[in-house]
């Protein structure tokens, strides 16, 4: 083992506890076991985040920052209002370790800035859309009723809790938003 050499060991940490949240849950989680993982010492994963907060801090900031850049990626591609609740879900099934450490603010530093600075920007294009829904609804409750449906759509498929969800959650997804917010 070699204690210090290593070329992007905090790229390597994070990528350790995606796999370790994904095989056990956030809460299994130890820094010691991420360090084995990436062959360091216990300092090393230390130095780079202190604690087990501190990591999973950073997971949560860069799952912000992945699910900001899909949302993105489907506004600019055109996708409306329900495309992105789609890529809402698609993002969370793809992403599950970053999505079980996201909404869970007991589990990090939620007052970090990169978490604070990359949640509003994820946010701000969820959002984006309220507008575009029909009728005379409320933006402000179309906001909530939106990321309300597609979150809870997401937790409801990743953990198996739907007795019979078939087999694609994104035409799913589609046609469950569909029915509040389809044009």
């Amino acid at each position: 083992m070699s204690p210090y050499h290593h070329g992007d060991l905090r790229r390597a940490v994070l990528a350790a506890a995606v796999t370790a949240i994904t095989e056990n849950g956030p809460a299994a989680i130890s820094l010691r076991d991420l360090a084995r993982r990436v062959g360091v010492s216990h300092a090393g994963p230390v130095h780079h985040f202190k604690d087990k907060a501190g990591l999973l801090t950073a997971v949560a900031a860069e799952g912000f920052e992945l699910l900001a850049d899909a949302l993105v990626e489907t506004r600019d591609n055109g996708g409306d209002f329900v495309e992105i609740g789609v890529s809402y879900v698609r993002f969370a099934i793809e992403h599950r370790a970053h999505f079980e450490v996201m909404f869970r603010p007991d589990l990090y530093h939620e007052d970090d800035e990169s978490v604070a600075t990359a949640q509003e920007r994820a946010r701000a294009v969820l959002v984006s859309g309220a507008g575009e829904v029909p009728g005379d609804r409320d933006p402000e409750i179309a906001k909530l009723a939106a990321w309300s449906l597609v979150h809870g759509f997401a937790t409801l498929w990743i953990t198996g809790a739907l007795s019979d969800p078939g087999d694609d959650p994104e035409s799913t997804a589609r046609a469950v938003a569909g029915m509040l917010f389809a044009k």
